[in-house]
């Protein structure tokens, strides 16, 4: 009997679940074993599993310091169901306390590192957290909110704190053997959604889920192999980092880079340095290492052989700068953290700008109008989609009835599925502005606005208007050597006139310095439209 049904939601709100082709996972697995003891036993001990500027560990070695630190969390009385929290950056410290976690048949509660206190309470009350793993450098705000939560005990890396226990004592202990006989279905991680629509939410997802997304989107996407190294910056705290920096390539051998802090240009010298050559980055990313070594980037990349994008859509003027620059092209795809990864995109050798592709083998994917009718090609409508893997909230029976219907899931995006079967994102459901009787997709015309030289960063969102109910409005990051003033705004909407049809031209733009982001670095619009719904009712 699973111990979590208190907080699952009830079963026949639950989505279909689809087999993974060619897959039939027995009923007991532990996703742990699967990543790591396996590879081990398979002969690839001595193979590089881990890469970092500060070492480098084989799949031997992180399986010596999972057993060890096993055994110390056993002792410190953790059990299975348990919800253990990870407060850690890209390191190799998280990837083994990961495996810890889930050895022992605990639940990962993963957060990324720029949360601050309030946020972090949130998580930890919801998910009613029993121990946490912490980074000292992030220590400060998880101690504001220790003494009112569930938190009994704490383990600090690279500290002498004397009041905590110290991550590096734990790799002192005698190295353990056992790590749980979990259900295919237990619980192995707990996901919190990035909050780009509000407040997180918790995710659940099992120890088959973790294996599933290996065994479909990377298996019969990327085609990964032993020699491959995996590189990027999306946090291993997000369900995108998470697969494409660790899942994907200890399923299948592979190596990993990983990287404590994030720039573009240590970023490319790390695809440089590693010899990385499958890269996992947000569109932004790809746009700022373009950005930041121009005509040099050939020098950073002679290893890489497919890039991966996903978090938000991938604007068509990234897409074809970057093909131009460096001969590659990136496979944008659109994935979810209730669906935990990429369930439609773009393939090798077949990709398209402003393209999300086909849905991944084991996924099924339609677009509907409001009473769940499929629509015929060419027609916008809501996307929903079923496979492998699917949303059960954690203790939120109200959302899950909203994002599971009929079987099916929905994202909250707007697409278009064309006559030869590609599917086209419009935008999510609460970016349709409908102005003056025309429906205009906010994406679309950040796509526009980010083809012009000036614009650095573009957000678009409905603003309330009089007379035609909403009008676009553009939140424009002004490119180095630009001015805002009013001559510029002019010029921006004469330039999506030409680009796209006249009538989608934002009507009101406004010059910031920065859009508002969540902590996995994806926009709120939310955080946009509320203000100027506030700007509006003053």
């Amino acid at each position: 009997m699973n111990v979590f049904g208190h907080v699952l939601p009830p079963r026949e709100t639950w989505p279909d679940f689809l087999p993974v082709p060619g897959m039939d996972y027995p009923e007991f697995m532990n996703a742990a074993g699967e990543l790591l003891d396996r590879n081990v036993q398979q002969g690839r001990g001595p193979h590089l599993a881990i890469r970092s500027r500060r070492e480098e560990l084989t799949y031997a070695e992180v399986l010596d310091r999972v057993r060890r630190l096993t055994s110390a969390l056993a002792q410190m009385g953790v059990q299975r169901g348990d919800r253990v929290l990870l407060r850690l950056p890209n390191s190799p410290e998280f990837i083994i306390a990961w495996l810890s976690i889930v050895r022992l048949g605990a639940v990962v509660v993963a957060t990324v590192p720029l949360l601050r206190a309030a946020e972090l309470k949130a998580i930890i009350d919801d998910a009613r957290v029993r121990l946490a793993i912490c980074q000292d450098s992030l220590l400060e705000d998880l101690e504001k909110v220790l003494p009112d939560s569930s938190i009994t005990d704490v383990v600090v890396t690279r500290s002498r704190a004397r009041k905590f226990h110290h991550f590096e004592d734990c790799l002192n202990f005698s190295p353990s053997d056992h790590y749980a006989r979990t259900l295919s279905d237990d619980i192995a991680i707990l996901a919190y959604t990035s909050g780009s629509t509000g407040i997180p939410k918790g995710t659940v997802h099992f120890h088959r889920d973790i294996i599933a997304i290996a065994d479909t989107y990377a298996r019969f996407i990327l085609e990964p192999r032993p020699d491959d190294v995996f590189g990027g910056h999306p946090s291993l705290a997000f369900t995108f980092g998470l697969g494409g920096l660790f899942v994907f390539p200890f399923r299948f051998g592979a190596s990993t880079v990983l990287l404590e802090q994030f720039s573009p240009r240590e970023l490319l010298t790390a695809f440089r340095d590693f010899g990385v050559t499958i890269a996992f980055c947000a569109p932004t990313s790809y746009k700022m290492m373009l950005n930041e070594c121009g005509d040099e980037i050939g020098d950073y990349i002679s290893h890489l052989r497919l890039c991966v994008s996903a978090g938000e859509t991938l604007p068509g003027s990234v897409f074809t700068r970057w093909a131009d620059r460096t001969g590659l092209t990136i496979l944008d795809g659109i994935g979810s953290t209730e669906m935990l990864h990429i369930f439609i995109s773009n393939r090798p050798g077949d990709a398209r700008p402003q393209c999300t592709g086909r849905p991944v083998p084991g996924y099924e994917a339609k677009v509907v109008d409001d009473q769940l009718k499929e629509l015929p090609p060419g027609t916008p409508g809501m996307l929903a989609v079923r496979g492998p893997t699917g949303c059960r909230y954690w203790n939120r029976p109200k959302q899950q009835r909203s994002y599971v219907r009929e079987g099916w899931n929905f994202p909250g995006d707007i697409f278009v599925r064309d006559e030869e079967g590609y599917f086209h994102y419009c935008c999510r459901h609460d970016d349709l502005i409908i102005c003056g009787g025309y429906n205009i997709a906010g994406p679309e015309v950040e796509n526009a606005l980010l083809q012009h030289p000036a614009v650095s960063e573009v957000a678009v969102v409905a603003s309330p208007d009089e007379l035609r109910g909403w009008v676009p409005k553009a939140f424009i990051v002004l490119a180095e050597g630009y001015s805002a003033d009013e001559a510029l705004a002019r010029e921006l909407k004469e330039f999506v006139k030409q680009t796209i049809a006249p009538y989608k031209y934002p009507r009101r733009i406004e010059f910031v310095q920065a859009l508002p982001r969540t902590a996995t670095g994806k926009i709120r619009r939310a955080e946009l439209r509320r203000r100027e719904g506030e700007r509006t009712r003053s």
